[in-house]
């Protein structure tokens, strides 16, 4: 890579992957819309499990048709293409399970946060990190699916007025060696995904339970602006399915589109 903003380099993140990481092959872009949409418009052509790294993200989305807002050297945007043997419906919690991955490894490099289901990490309750999983049935047989992260490492003033609302960042994080910030994400998650390949969401659930910012905690379940559910969020079961103690009894709520709120917040 040769622009002016080149922090990342693909033959140094591929140079410190472990024998998971190993199972992906790694490219990194100067700017895309979304490395979502670039994968997902690739699936045909692909024929490993593969990292896509972009300094800059113009387009890049969230859950439910929301934008992703980035910043070059302030946001880490990536996504990684992997292949299941099984049919996409059947991967149930795989935001969560890829939650749990990108939560333990902050938290081994000394950053304390939280997950918010289904697929947020808070740091001090605010947003620190979203994924967005998107996936494709494979005409030879099972599923690709394409993970997208966003992680604020430095966010400017200016950018969080433009996401119109307090959101987290980590900037020591953003003075770390960004080949190796992104090697150590391509290990836990390229780590993550073959679990969940062999064992499903049930391998991930008590770890997302231990990490849960609201456990016991009076929330909303939204849609479109739209209360649906509300009572205290007690943790997920072995399908990423959140349990809601209501005055009717526990209710499963399914991810979808719904959103999930603190009683009281706007957050």
């Amino acid at each position: 890579m040769t622009n002016d903003l080149a922090h990342y380099d693909a033959a140094s993140i591929l140079a410190q992957r472990d024998a998971f990481g190993m199972l992906a092959d790694v490219e990194v872009l100067a700017e895309t819309g979304s490395t979502n949409a670039d994968l997902m418009a690739r699936l045909g052509q692909l024929q490993r499990p593969v990292m896509l790294v972009a300094e800059r993200q113009t387009a890049g989305r969230g859950r439910a048709g929301r934008s992703w807002h980035s910043v070059p050297g302030g946001v880490l945007t990536f996504s990684l293409a992997w292949h299941f043997p099984a049919a996409a419906h059947t991967l149930s919690g795989l935001p969560l399970a890829i939650g749990v991955a990108v939560a333990e490894l902050l938290q081994a490099l000394d950053l304390p946060v939280q997950l918010k289901w289904p697929n947020d990490i808070l740091r001090d309750d605010k947003k620190l990190a979203g994924i967005l999983v998107e996936s494709a049935a494979d005409k030879q047989g099972g599923s690709w699916v394409v993970a997208g992260i966003g992680l604020n490492l430095q966010i400017p003033a200016e950018l969080e007025t433009q996401i119109g609302r307090e959101v987290a960042d980590a900037p020591w994080l953003a003075r770390m060696d960004k080949n190796l910030l992104l090697a150590r994400l391509l290990n836990a998650l390229a780590r993550c995904l073959d679990q969940f390949g062999r064992d499903s969401f049930a391998a991930f659930a008590e770890r997302w339970n231990a990490m849960h910012a609201y456990a016991n905690q009076p929330v909303q379940i939204m849609e479109a602006e739209q209360i649906l559910q509300q009572g205290i969020a007690l943790g997920v079961d072995t399908q990423g399915c959140l349990l809601l103690q209501t005055q009717a009894g526990i209710r499963t709520i399914v991810a979808g589109d719904v959103s999930l709120r603190q009683a009281g917040s706007h957050v």
